[in-house]
């Protein structure tokens, strides 16, 4: 339960300090005017557009599904029944090819608030194709895991492992679609910089949220979270 409140703790931090900086706390009814108030940099911020609004909301309830799946992990290992099963060596290569997927998206980023079409399409082309072989990577782990025996009813540790990496599988294709459609606009000679920005933008943004869930799953099933937990516990008692 510790590791579910601390990680639903975590995505309330970020939000909060984003909104805080997207001045989505600010009262409208006190201020004149319809004129925005300069940011540190002298310069009028544009309004925070809806879709990214709706993306962190969104990605809040993706969190909380996670945290429960978390939580019901943990309840389930405490089970006589639960036999813990081996990490394939195969998902330390994921989690770096997802790493740097995100790092590209993040580089992606950076070259389309400059308006630099030359180096955004290699950044969002090298995200996608690591992104890409993330899935298959998982894919071929699971095939990995089967052919050794660990199928999916035999023991519950090996249903939770298939449960969670499908689920967290399934939300990195759905956020390959719009990054696949993202890339293909960047190569049309009829689409500026500035109308990708947002695209872009958001796609960086969920690239770096589902990596950061991974992480925790990947140290679930190390082993790491419950050395975590054990020492939280030791150190609340």
């Amino acid at each position: 339960m510790s590791v579910v409140l601390i990680f639903l703790a975590a995505i309330a931090a970020i939000m909060i300090w984003w909104l805080a900086g997207q001045r989505l706390t600010s009262k409208p009814w006190l201020e004149t005017g319809s004129v925005q108030l300069p940011d540190h940099h002298g310069t009028e911020r544009a309004p925070v557009p809806a879709v990214k609004i709706g993306l962190f909301v969104f990605l809040g309830v993706v969190g909380a599904v996670f945290s429960l799946a978390v939580s019901a992990y943990f309840m389930r290992a405490a089970s006589a029944d639960w036999w813990g099963m081996p990490v394939p060596r195969l998902l330390w290569v994921n989690t770096a090819a997802l790493a740097l997927s995100s790092a590209a998206l993040q580089w992606a980023k950076r070259e389309a608030r400059h308006g630099r079409m030359e180096a955004l399409r290699p950044a969002l082309v090298t995200g996608l194709g690591l992104a890409v072989f993330f899935l298959a990577g998982q894919i071929q782990a699971w095939r990995e895991l089967t052919a050794a025996g660990y199928v999916l009813a035999d023991n519950p540790a090996n249903s939770f492992f298939y449960m969670l990496t499908g689920l967290h599988g399934l939300h990195i294709l759905g956020g390959l679609a719009v990054l696949a459609h993202t890339t293909v606009r960047a190569f049309s000679a009829e689409v500026a910089p500035e109308r990708l920005r947002l695209s872009v933008d958001l796609s960086a943004i969920y690239s770096h949220f589902m990596l950061a869930v991974w992480l925790l799953l990947f140290a679930l099933f190390a082993g790491w979270a419950n050395d975590f937990v054990d020492l939280c516990r030791t150190l609340i008692s």
